[in-house]
């Protein structure tokens, strides 16, 4: 039976990826906060033992806003918590699969291939170039088996409330919210779905090494969101942008995934309708 490590286990797509690799038979090793602190040297050492086949780096800190008011620990989570883990596979041997972010900023065009140029425009997308690059150096030259994933906008149950899914279902489903306010109506993103995510870094276990956009190859508008949650929720409710744009506001862009599809043998299949109605329906039933 193999050996799999996962970082961030607790997390978001931490907990969906250890359930689905637990339901594929395999050995998990969990690593979160009460194992410890990532960022700090060693913090991996009292598992070289276990002699994991695969390491997936999951671990970091991931909401935007709270990378402006905090940055330095963006670093330290981010870039020196992903040295930590290459110098553990330079160690052990294990393969790596490391999951990166939308790193492409402006976008130059569209759709957003692996070769788009690199931008970093906030403080947490900087820390996962850093760390990219980080991953670069050790697979050039300590030999480390290393595939990088990109996901987009990724969503699904059990997201925390401050991703916009969850704050649109939130604010929809409480009858206290008499109207839905959102920053900004217009802005279009690409939405992957956690199972879809999820599917992907299973692939990634024996993958050609390399960097794969992970998304849905579209693009969905927050008005889109609003609406689509409403009719899904069967709920006739007011909603109104704030009117407070934020500078440099990215209006649309999306992925080309047709690197996963050739290479990873991925694509996916919860198209968005689908996967919102599994986010309001969870939602209903914790209340």
């Amino acid at each position: 039976m193999k050996s799999i490590l996962v970082t961030g286990s607790a997390g978001f797509m931490g907990r969906a990826l250890t359930h689905r690799l637990a339901e594929a038979g395999k050995r998990v090793i969990e690593f979160d906060l009460e194992q410890g602190d990532l960022s700090k040297p060693g913090s991996l050492d009292m598992l070289a033992d276990e002699k994991p086949d695969h390491v997936y780096h999951l671990a970091g800190k991931t909401f935007v806003p709270d990378s402006w008011n905090n940055p330095s620990a963006f670093y330290q989570a981010n870039v020196m918590g992903t040295v930590n883990v290459l110098e553990f596979c330079r160690q052990t041997g294990a393969r790596l699969t490391f999951v990166s972010s939308y790193l492409y900023g402006e976008p130059d065009y569209l759709p957003i291939d692996e070769n788009h140029p690199l931008k970093s425009y906030n403080p947490y997308s900087h820390t996962k170039l850093l760390a990219e690059s980080a991953c670069r150096f050790y697979a050039d030259n300590y030999k480390i088996p290393i595939t990088i994933l990109r996901p987009f906008n990724a969503y699904g149950p059990g997201q925390p409330g401050q991703f916009l899914i969850s704050e649109i279902i939130g604010k929809a489903l409480n009858p206290a919210i008499p109207v839905i306010e959102v920053m900004d109506l217009r802005p279009k993103r690409d939405y992957v779905y956690i199972d879809d995510i999820v599917q992907a870094l299973m692939l990634t276990m024996h993958a050609p090494v390399g960097i794969f956009n992970i998304g849905s190859g579209i693009s969905i508008s927050v008005e889109e969101i609003i609406k689509q949650t409403l009719k899904i929720a069967g709920i006739q409710k007011e909603y109104r942008a704030k009117g407070n744009f934020r500078p440099n506001e990215i209006l649309d862009l999306y992925a080309d995934i047709r690197k996963a599809r050739a290479e990873l043998g991925w694509q996916p299949v919860v198209s968005f309708e689908a996967g919102l109605e599994n986010c309001v329906l969870s939602n209903h039933s914790k209340h």
